[in-house]
């Protein structure tokens, strides 16, 4: 139980700052949406959006799984020499497939505008976001040696602080100035060669990247390319529906449908602060054979994830319309259908955790590629019957349909394979009743209500609060629960006492 404990405080430890680091960075991003959007047209922002989708595809791809493969291997190592070739093995080989894959999309800049873009402009714009592929997959990289390392605060530093802060500094003075679609670029050209130093500034405190190397190759290629077109299929999963609609419609359909997708996408902030302790935590417990506190720790931080999703959830899920003219302007309303579905798709991913990274940490990334080729196809296919008809709410349905056939999918493999699962008695308790009493609460408030800055506010914290009262009173906790408690007793500097006072005993060793 010790042990067990002790990785949870080193992963809430780690999501304080890293959700934080997340916090800060999604609200830049979301920062940065807004301005565009409010900049200029739905089309244009549509246009920017569409470029952006292209250049994340090519980083993926040219990472080739690395990003995923460095943290495992950089964290199950304690030579510097070793430590250093992963580094080494992970830069040169992603560098170089960068460049490649950056001069062949850029031999295929006519065809991509033809078939996408509706502004010439644009072409400009995608041409800039080519060059940053080899920029920003180097970034990446060193990302992944910090994660390798457990390192959160430089991590903190250099991806979720400096680059977005600056690349949103720069949106704000150079759109504010009056300057074309092309700002957009340059902001992103800047803020991203300027990561590329500040993260391997770090990475070279914590390991000094020359010298000695014993590099590893083979294993880390091995592990990683399976993960390549697994990553591939992910990021084209999240981005399929934005070239499909630009491809089937119009620009101004693309803005409309990324107003609403990363509102959606948010929602996954809290699982994902614990996600980047968890990978290299649970391929050393892998080492060890512990299934049992895999799956316990696992079943906990899924909880948790889902109960601070909940809350906001709802928020965007009734009150999508508002939120939208709210945060955008009333042009971007009519997406509120779109917001609804995509939350729902995304809820599933909360309540499911970090099933994907699980299966990676414990090395089936076939199976991971397994699922994502079923979820690839089921998406395109919807997407090919639905948008044509339906235009962006038809792509949100596409989506939220594969997310949750790729959750079901991952969640068969953990659980035949190894036994692990993100449901027990308690987490399935806390799934059911939870919605069961806010839902029909939340849509009579709806009635009555408008939402603002400060309503939104006031909705997510009393939502919170009803919350924590209907696990305790439902008998959803559990003795590891004493860990999280603290944690937000700390974090809020209130006493949860009722909530305490509920909590079962820790059995003694």
């Amino acid at each position: 139980m010790s042990a067990r404990n002790d990785n949870l405080l080193a992963l809430l430890a780690s999501s304080a700052l890293v959700f934080l680091g997340v916090g800060l960075s999604s609200v830049s991003r979301f920062a940065e949406r807004i301005i565009i959007a409010r900049a200029f047209t739905p089309a244009v922002y549509g246009e920017v959006t569409l470029g952006l989708a292209i250049m994340s595809i090519g980083i993926t791809i040219a990472l080739v799984g690395l990003n995923h493969g460095m943290p495992r291997f950089v964290s199950r190592y304690d030579d510097d020499r070793d430590i250093r070739g992963v580094w080494l093995v992970g830069f040169c080989f992603s560098l170089l497939t960068s460049l490649v894959l950056a001069g062949l999309i850029f031999l295929n800049l006519d065809f991509i505008t033809t078939y996408l873009f509706d502004d010439a402009v644009s072409t400009d714009l995608l041409t800039i976001f080519i060059l940053l592929i080899p920029v920003n997959v180097a970034v990446n990289i060193g990302v992944g040696f910090l994660r390798g390392m457990e390192n959160t605060k430089y991590k903190f530093y250099a991806e979720d602080l400096i680059r977005p802060g600056v690349r949103l500094l720069l949106l704000i003075v150079i759109l504010g100035a009056g300057f074309s679609i092309l700002a957009v670029g340059y902001a992103y050209a800047i803020a991203s060669v300027l990561g590329l130093f500040v993260v391997h500034y770090f990475a070279n405190r914590l390991v000094p990247l020359f010298g000695p190397v014993k590099t590893h190759t083979r294993e880390i290629v091995v592990y990683s390319l399976p993960l390549t077109l697994a990553m591939f299929l992910t990021v084209l999963l999240t981005q399929m529906d934005t070239l499909m609609v630009g491809f089937f419609r119009s620009s101004t359909e693309v803005g409309l449908y990324n107003a609403a997708y990363p509102l959606a996408s948010s929602l996954l902030l809290f699982i994902s602060a614990f996600g980047y302790l968890y990978l290299p935590i649970v391929s050393r417990l892998d080492a060890d054979g512990n299934y049992a506190e895999i799956s316990s720790i696992y079943q906990v931080t899924t909880k948790w994830g889902f109960i601070a999703s909940f809350p906001p959830f709802l928020a965007v899920f009734i009150f999508s319309d508002d939120i939208l003219s709210m945060l955008f302007s009333p042009e971007y309303a009519p997406a509120g259908l779109a917001l609804t579905i995509l939350s729902l798709g995304f809820l599933t991913d909360a309540a499911m955790g970090h099933n994907r990274t699980t299966l990676a940490a414990l090395g089936y990334t076939t199976h991971m590629l397994f699922a994502d080729i079923i979820t690839l196809t089921l998406n395109l296919v919807l997407n090919i019957f639905l948008i044509p008809r339906y235009g962006f709410a038809g792509a949100a349905v596409a989506t939220s349909a594969a997310y949750v056939a790729r959750n079901l999918v991952v969640y068969l493999v953990l659980r035949l394979k190894f036994g692990i699962t993100p449901f027990s008695r308690i987490t399935t308790t806390t799934y059911l009743v939870v919605p069961l009493v806010l839902v029909p609460i939340s849509y009579l408030l709806s009635t009555v209500m408008t939402m603002t800055p400060v309503s939104f506010v006031a909705f997510v914290i009393g939502i919170g609060l009803a919350e924590l009262v209907i696990i305790t009173v439902a008998g959803c906790l559990q003795p590891e629960d004493a860990v999280f408690i603290e944690f937000l007793e700390k974090r809020t500097g209130k006493e949860l006492t009722f909530v305490r006072n509920h909590l079962p005993r820790i059995p003694e060793e």
